[in-house]
Parts: structure tokens; C-alpha cells; sequence
């Protein structure tokens, strides 16, 4: 449970609004009466949400709200008051508010802000820890991994944190592209600042730009006054742009000259605003194909694309799953209340033969359903949805070999007898190299070492082809006096594994 601090020389009347709205969502609502007071409780209480009112008795509220923002950038701070002026919301908003509120407020929107406010605060308070075990302190949001792909996405979150350039998060949904984000931000030297998360997907189009860059009032049919922009209130900070592929292209044009020249304008206005911002932007959807195809700027997509972090879906994680599991089974069991402490080898093994097209996220989601079934102390089968009961994995008969070397699946098969034997739990992993390490190297041959054609034929793009090479330690030796192709690759097709 969260605390809230009342800032206003008068709180009755509003206490009473927040008893009816969010008496839930906080644990304890604490009340100064003046400014001063305000800022010791600030800095000794650290509540997680502060209501403010502009007009106290011995501070401006405005001025209030500028120390407390300096003494920590990252604490929601909601201006309340009973002026209609837009001034007043204009300067509240700029120096850092987090919302504007007009006394006395409606109920449902008062809530609605509230349980805003509580999640920006959790994205920038909540530690988004880096776990290759299971984690101790189950009420962070960690990372949790230790297959390849995951050590590989720890060492460019540790290369890019601390450096003030853009990147671009790439996996399928659910695959926690914003914990990622999260983990950039704090580790960053913006983790004092706001850290901000925009759904470009899930705001219609013709609201994003204003979400994104505000408005002026009258700029369209119901912007009755003036709006400010998440890129506004988030300088100094970290704003996360989640399926950043799902922008218009008139959009993608205002990111792409904000990102070069750190200014813009409100739609409808004229006043140049000039901010500091720093974006990490994710998508699920493949920006490479969609600019070829025109669908996507390819300027903006190489501006946005300084640092590229791929995250792998949990059906390729190999042995991560069951470190997942157990770490989400030990923090939603507190959560939930209840007292399952370790699940049954069936259970598990119903969890490892389901494909997880919803990745971590769904993974979450049937691990809550199974503790809100279960009672007693042991997981079993039977609290587990039913669709993850019934997925049966096909039983295919291994394939009859076509072509000039049916030895080779002898190889394949002696391997997975092989690699079973020797009880390995990243099976798949494992395969799936083995055959990289034989299909690869053909497939440049058959090029004549032209890397993009050869991405063409394994239906990959270029860098993933690359990244391959990469982890399976392949080069190409480049020869000399090789016709030029025309990506530019003028290498021959001797591989050496090194």
C-alpha cells in the first residue's frame, strides 16, 4: 500500500472527496497546511502521490512544487485549486505536475488520475532488478534469465544505461520490452528525472500527436484549452515510446525532428518548445520490412535505432521457464494471499510443453489463475487453465530425407539421443544451432558468400544473419578480387568455424 500527503490549508472538504475516490488505493493520507510543512513531511514521509493546492498560506504552491520536484524528479505531484485560470494549469504543468485538478473534483476522475499517477510512480520507483537466479526480493520487477539471449540483452542494458542515446527494444508482446525500458531509465543518469510511457498503439490516431506534443486551445473540435505534451513533461527524463511502429507517418515526421533538434510545436501553435528528452521506443513489429515497404520513415527508424536490443520469446528461453515460474509463483502468492509454496512435476511439465504465444505476460497471467484456484500449499495440475491442460505437443514421426545426403539425419537424430542422455534442459537451443552450423555455411556457399542474398533465401534480415555468424563464432574469409555484389558483400564462401 502506497502513502498519499495533502498539501492545503483547508482539507476538509477535499479529504472528504478522497475517502469516497481512492480510500483503497492508499495506505495512509497524511495533511500539511502550509508550504513548509509541506516539504518537511515530503522529505521525511517520501509518500508515493502528492496532492497539492496552489494557494497556501506562507509558499506559492507553484514554488512548492519546484523544490519538491528538485529534491526528487521522480514523485507524482497533482496540482489542485480552485482558479479556472489556464495560466496557472500552463505553469503548473511545465514546472513538473503531473496532472492539474479544478476544486472540487468529480469522484471518478479524481480516481482516475489517482490510479495513474500510482502507476507512473511504480514505473520509475519500483527497481527493475537484472536476475540470472531467482530473485529474493519478489515485490521488484526483474528480469529474469540466464538462456544466452537474456545474458545478451543484460550486456546492452549495461552498455547503453549510462549513455544518452536513443535505443530501440524489439520481441514479440509480452516479452517485457517496458521492464527493459525501466531498467535503461534507472541505471541511467536521467533516474532522478520523470520516466514517462506512451501506448502508440492504443490511443487513436487523432489524439496521439496532442498525447505526444499537447495542443493549443481551439487547435480542434474539443480542445477547449491548452495541453501539455508528454515530450513537455518529460524533460529532463525518459520517455518510453511502446509500439513506436504503430505511429502515422505525419507522427513519425514530428518524432523524427524533435529527436534531431530537441524542439517543436503544440499542434495548432506556433511557439517554438524546446525540451530534453531522452526516448527509448519498442515495437513487435518488424521496422526493417515495414520501411522497405514504406510503411515506416527510414530516417526516423535509424534515428531510433542508435542501440538495438532484441528480446527472445519465452518459447526459446530454454531453461528460464521454470526459474520463471517459481518467481512468479513466490510473488503472486503474496500478493494473492495464499500459501502455495512449490508445484507438483506434472504441473511443470504441462507448463514447459505449452508454445506461450503470449510470452511472459501470459505466463503471469496463468500463474495468478492457478493461486487464485489452488488451496493448500502444493500447485497440481488441476488449478491450471484448461488450455494449458489440454495443449498437446504433435507426436510427428521424424521426416523421410529427400535429396543428396540422407546421412545427415542420422546426425540429427544421434545428437538428440546424445544431448537426452547428457540431460539437457535447452534442447531446442541446442538444435537449433547444430543445424545453423550446417545450414549457414551452404547457403553462402551456394551465394557465393553474398550475405543479403543468403538472408533472402533463410527468409531472415541481414542483421539477424549477421548475429548468427556472430554467436556461432562463422566468418567468411574475404578474398581478394571478388566481384563486387551489389550489397556490397565481396566475400567468398569458404567458412572457418573459430
Amino acid at each position: 500500500m502506497c502513502d498519499l500527503l495533502v498539501i492545503d490549508d483547508d482539507p476538509d472538504i477535499l479529504l472528504t472527496y478522497l475517502d469516497h475516490a481512492v480510500s483503497d488505493l492508499f495506505q495512509r493520507i497524511e495533511v500539511a497546511r502550509t508550504g513548509k510543512e509541506g516539504l518537511e513531511l515530503a522529505t521525511r514521509r517520501k509518500p508515493t502521490v502528492i496532492l497539492l493546492d496552489v494557494y497556501l498560506p506562507d509558499i506559492s504552491g507553484l514554488d512548492v512544487l519546484q523544490e519538491l520536484r528538485r529534491v526528487d524528479g521522480r514523485r507524482p505531484i497533482l496540482v489542485i485549486t480552485t482558479s479556472t485560470a489556464t495560466d496557472t494549469a500552463i505553469e503548473a504543468v511545465k514546472r513538473g505536475a503531473f496532472e492539474y485538478l479544478i476544486k472540487p473534483p468529480e469522484v471518478a476522475e479524481l480516481r482516475q488520475v489517482m490510479v495513474r499517477a500510482l502507476d507512473v510512480s511504480r514505473q520509475m520507483n519500483v527497481p527493475a532488478l537484472i536476475a540470472d537466479t531467482e530473485p529474493m526480493d519478489d515485490r521488484a520487477d526483474a528480469i529474469v534469465g540466464r538462456c544466452r539471449a537474456m545474458r545478451d540483452v543484460y550486456k546492452s542494458i549495461g552498455q547503453v544505461a549510462d549513455r544518452d542515446v536513443t535505443v530501440l527494444i524489439l520481441g514479440e508482446s509480452g516479452t517485457g520490452k517496458e521492464l527493459v525500458a525501466r531498467a535503461i531509465y534507472q541505471h541511467s543518469k536521467r533516474a532522478q528525472g520523470p520516466f514517462l510511457a506512451v501506448n502508440c498503439a492504443a490511443i487513436p490516431e487523432g489524439l496521439l500527436e496532442s498525447e505526444l506534443f499537447g495542443h493549443e486551445q481551439g487547435a480542434f473540435t474539443g480542445a477547449v484549452r491548452r495541453r501539455i505534451g508528454k515530450f513537455e513533461q518529460c524533460t529532463g527524463g525518459t520517455l518510453f515510446l511502446d509500439e513506436v511502429g504503430d505511429l502515422s507517418p505525419a507522427t513519425q515526421g514530428k518524432v523524427l525532428r524533435l529527436l534531431q533538434e530537441q524542439h517543436f510545436e503544440r499542434v495548432g501553435g506556433t511557439e517554438t518548445i524546446r525540451t530534453d528528452v531522452r526516448v527509448v521506443a519498442a515495437t513487435n513489429r518488424d521496422l526493417e520490412t515495414m520501411v522497405r515497404n514504406g510503411l515506416f520513415r527510414a530516417d526516423l527508424y535509424y534515428r531510433l535505432n542508435v542501440c538495438e536490443i532484441q528480446l527472445p520469446p519465452l518459447r526459446e528461453r530454454g531453461s528460464d521457464l521454470p526459474l520463471l515460474v517459481h518467481h512468479y509463483l513466490r510473488r503472486f502468492r503474496r500478493e494473492l494471499g495464499k500459501q502455495v509454496s512449490q508445484l507438483v512435476p506434472e504441473a511443470m511439465e504441462l507448463l514447459e510443453r505449452y508454445a506461450w504465444p503470449g510470452n511472459v505476460r501470459e505466463l503471469q497471467n496463468v500463474i495468478r489463475q492457478a493461486l487464485l484456484r489452488a488451496t493448500g500449499d502444493v500447485l497440481v495440475p488441476a488449478y491450471l487453465p484448461e488450455h494449458i491442460r489440454t495443449a498437446v505437443l504433435p507426436k510427428l514421426p521424424l521426416p523421410r530425407v529427400v535429396g543428396d545426403s540422407p546421412k545427415e539425419m542420422p546426425v540429427l537424430e544421434g545428437f538428440v539421443r546424445e544431448r537426452l542422455a547428457a540431460g539437457s534442459t535447452d534442447l531446442a537451443a541446442e538444435v537449433a544451432r547444430m543445424v545453423d552450423l550446417r545450414l549457414i555455411p551452404l547457403v553462402l556457399a551456394h551465394t557465393g558468400g553474398n550475405q543479403l542474398r543468403a538472408a533472402q533465401i533463410l527468409g531472415v534480415t541481414r542483421r539477424t544473419l549477421r548475429n548468427k555468424l556472430r554467436d556461432l563464432n562463422l566468418r567468411i574469409e574475404r578474398t581478394v578480387g571478388s566481384d563486387a555484389e551489389e550489397d556490397g558483400d565481396n566475400d567468398s564462401a569458404s567458412m572457418q568455424d573459430t
